[in-house]
């Protein structure tokens, strides 16, 4: 049986981070998207434990089982990517090396913000439904407004209100019928309102875009994106375009959560992937 472990760590600021590894071998760093827990890449990790990955999974901060502090400057993009490039001290047991960072929407996102400030310690990327961000200043207000009614929404409604709304598409895909898809809801509805209120507001809404620093990040990446997910096509194919070393791979029929929907498409991608390193 595969080696496993969960634990906690700690920030820099003290915050509590959830982090749990399968397997050994190189580690890859699995990151959510906002508003969805470290859950949603269990389907991810047996399949890729087989195929010879240390497959690690956290939740950022305001998310999961994660802390979530009461206070909002405690949620920047700083904190943020600081405590990913714990969470990889912790995947490399203290050693030195390189991991791949895996990532989902906004997971994604900070996944290149990283790579981009620390090339040295990014083996490759898989990108799952990632946009590098906005730079015209108008399209970046609509995100930071489109967030805004996010966190208003949770505060007003609730999670369960929102898992099981259209919002369920981006956060467990078009089946929720799918028992990973249900482990999925019943991990995000478990979260913290506020916490997650906070991190869209702080972070998700105001998260910069990379556009102009992709040419600079030469790492193998993988951009994977459902062929129904309509928002995100154009933005896979400006980051097979930008990227130093990228190709994007379209998973048929399948939309904005495709490793929930589609696990084993979306795995055997990955696995490929990360022999070729």
């Amino acid at each position: 049986m595969a080696r496993s472990e969960t634990t906690h760590i700690e920030a820099s600021d003290g915050v509590s981070l959830y982090v749990e590894a399968h397997g050994e071998g190189t580690p890859i760093v699995f990151s959510c998207g906002y508003c969805t827990t470290h859950e949603n890449w269990r389907p991810q990790v047996e399949p890729l434990v087989a195929a010879g990955a240390r497959v690690v999974l956290h939740d950022f901060r305001g998310h999961g089982r994660s802390e979530a502090p009461d206070d909002p400057s405690l949620y920047t993009m700083e904190k943020v990517l600081d405590d990913l490039g714990r969470v990889m001290d912790w995947a490399l047991e203290g050693g030195s090396g390189q991991v791949v960072l895996a990532g989902h929407s906004f997971g994604g996102l900070a996944s290149l913000h990283y790579t981009a400030q620390h090339k040295e310690r990014v083996k490759g990327l898989v990108l799952l439904a990632t946009g590098p961000g906005f730079k015209n200043p108008e399209a970046q207000q609509k995100w930071a407004d489109q967030t805004e009614r996010t966190a208003k929404y949770l505060e007003e409604r609730g999670l369960e209100a929102f898992v099981s709304g259209r919002a369920g598409e981006t956060c467990i895909g078009r089946k929720p019928e799918l028992p990973q898809a249900k482990a999925a809801s019943d991990a995000i509805v478990q979260q913290d309102i506020e916490g997650l209120a906070h991190f869209g507001r702080q972070i998700s809404g105001k998260a910069p875009g990379i556009m102009d620093e992709l040419p600079g990040i030469t790492c193998p990446a993988i951009v994977i994106i459902g062929s129904e997910d309509k928002a995100f096509l154009r933005a896979a194919d400006v980051m097979e375009a930008k990227l130093g070393n990228a190709r994007a791979v379209v998973l048929l029929d399948q939309g904005h959560v495709a490793n929930l929907e589609d696990p084993e498409g979306f795995n055997a991608r990955v696995a490929a992937f990360l022999e070729g390193l």
